[in-house]
């Protein structure tokens, strides 16, 4: 396979955000620089590493991770969840009425952003029989809210002078997609990545009965998908906590996890375009920043009082 100048500076770009370089939120920053400047070399694949390289590194997480302080943050988080995901879709039936909104679009942006961003669109859509314009629309206004949280989320956790356990519970709630999510919690800090990263699988987990009710309410058929990558996350977690792995290999997949991660935000960034943001339409875009900013400032006004 012959090399250009494109993929050479990609494959560059990709194995600097493997390094102890550059964080997250650069390594998003760097890719969406990229894909202004240059063509994708490997556009039709970069979903697919996306997926497998967020699983990935989501697992190997795991691994650092203490079972018994796992569920102790999804107790505390438990409520807020529920709370979150029923709100934030009774607001978006509402709001998507009052732009407009055609049923399908306003229903998949309000499940993106309730619970797991692009995970709940693609959760949902077979089961409503979305058409294909309503799916992109969903993604990219979740894609672009994403981008943003990523970048800002930190910066406010620090003004604001939150705890480790604080940012790590507000991210996992207040974020849409875990890539995004595990990318805010890690230039946070450790404690904040451990936290984040549970309550959010935990969320996300709400696809499940989320869209048994969709299949019931909307009876239009559909298959429901589990995320089983969970439960690898779980049994990394339960290895970690019960099992004396030495600390050299735990930490090290650890390490390796969060490279990977950093990895993933890289393509998650070359993956952005203009054109896909121009697509979302402002009657979208109003209805996904209406939710993202009511989940947001509720959860963490929620997180501070108690």
């Amino acid at each position: 396979m012959k090399l250009n100048f494109s993929s050479l500076l990609f494959f560059l770009l990709l194995v600097l955000s493997l390094s102890t370089l550059i964080s997250p939120p650069l390594a998003m920053v760097l890719g969406f620089a990229f894909q202004l400047f240059f063509k994708h070399p490997f556009a039709q694949h970069n979903k697919s590493a996306i997926n497998w390289s967020l699983k990935s590194a989501v697992v190997g997480l795991g691994f650092g991770i203490n079972a018994n302080q796992a569920l102790q943050s999804s107790q505390e988080g438990l409520v807020l969840t529920i709370f979150g995901i029923a709100a934030t879709l009774l607001l978006g039936y509402f709001l998507g009425k009052v732009l407009k909104l055609n049923f399908n679009s306003s229903y998949l942006l309000s499940s993106g952003t309730a619970i797991c961003g692009g995970s709940a669109i693609a959760a949902i859509a077979p089961i409503i029989k979305a058409e294909e314009k309503d799916i992109s629309m969903a993604l990219g206004t979740v894609f672009l809210l994403n981008s943003i949280a990523l970048l800002i989320f930190p910066a406010i956790g620090l003004w604001m002078g939150l705890s480790q356990v604080e940012f790590g519970t507000w991210a996992a709630i207040a974020i849409h997609d875990t890539s995004s999510v595990v990318g805010a919690a890690a230039a946070y800090g450790e404690e904040a990545l451990e936290v984040a990263t549970t309550v959010k699988l935990v969320r996300a987990l709400w696809i499940i009965p989320l869209a048994l009710i969709t299949s019931l309410f909307v009876r239009k058929g559909g298959k429901v998908k589990f995320p089983y990558f969970i439960l690898l996350f779980i049994a990394a977690m339960l290895l970690n906590t019960f099992i004396e792995i030495p600390e050299l290999l735990s930490s090290g997949v650890t390490q390796v996890a969060r490279r990977i991660l950093t990895a993933t935000l890289f393509l998650v960034g070359v993956g952005i375009s203009i054109d896909k943001i121009k697509a979302t339409g402002w009657r979208a875009l109003v209805l996904g920043l209406s939710l993202w900013v009511f989940i947001g400032t509720t959860s963490l006004l929620a997180i501070l009082a108690f």
